[in-house]
């Protein structure tokens, strides 16, 4: 059985295939959610749906340190 839910051209995922995606577990797709950091849907009394769009929103360039003049060693 696929986690991506077949609604709205396959736009949701379950919790267990929202953490499959992105390589962690659905502990930390819970911690998320409820953190506040990933929005998330209930499509029912037990089930809960993660748009693809809200899941890759989590992602966040790092910079280097030649990027944005941060914290440099002085010699």
């Amino acid at each position: 059985m696929s986690s991506i839910v077949s609604a709205r051209s396959r736009e949701y995922l379950s919790i267990d295939g929202a953490a499959e995606r992105l390589g962690v577990s659905p502990t930390t797709i819970r911690r998320c959610i409820s953190g506040g950091q990933l929005r998330a849907f209930r499509t029912g009394k037990r089930l809960i749906r993660i748009r693809i769009e809200d899941l890759e929103g989590l992602f966040c360039e790092i910079p280097t340190a030649g990027e944005y003049g941060g914290y440099r060693k002085s010699i």
